[in-house]
């Protein structure tokens, strides 16, 4: 498996598969500016039984297998991608991390109208807005997590005042 991350084939795949799913974490902020660098693409996708289905084809395109410590080679399928709420992955292009959820419990549909729509390559892509991947991150409390929002919250202020709504 690559080890380096190629997030815009991972966006290519999902968007020709037709997956319904939100950037959330590292990759959404760097698509708004943040200078932070990330080693994974993060991920929330619509829990229906049609688009799970398009995920699983997707990510076979990926070739993703599950991150395993015991060397296990594990394929999602739609089954554990329909029951499990995160699935830590090694794909052709990298690390993916798909999510049922992130910060305090909040799906596809709670996120939807906090994303903005960005232009990557030849395809559009909806990423979470600066002000929710702070909340997740303030909620996950990891040390990376308390790390990047400094920057996060400096940028969230140098955006305002360029631009303020």
């Amino acid at each position: 498996m690559a080890t380096e991350l190629r997030f815009d084939e991972v966006l290519r795949v999902l968007t020709r598969n037709e997956v319904e799913f939100i950037v959330v974490g590292g990759i959404a902020a760097i698509l708004q500016g943040s200078p932070l660098t990330t080693e994974d693409i993060d991920i929330v996708y619509r829990p229906s039984e049609e688009n799970i289905a398009r995920l699983a084809r997707a990510l076979g395109e990926l070739e993703a297998i599950y991150f395993d410590p015991a060397g296990r080679h594990i394929a999602p399928d739609v089954s554990r991608l329909a029951s499990l709420r995160m699935h830590l992955l090694n794909t052709s292009c990298g690390r993916v991390d798909v999510l049922r959820t992130v910060g305090d419990d909040l799906g596809f549909e709670d996120l939807v109208d906090r994303t903005r729509v960005f232009d990557v390559a030849e395809f559009r892509v909806r990423a979470l807005d600066l002000e929710t991947i702070i909340e997740t991150k303030e909620h996950a409390a990891r040390p990376k997590d308390r790390y990047q929002l400094l920057f996060l919250r400096q940028l969230v202020a140098e955006i305002r005042r360029r631009d303020p709504y």
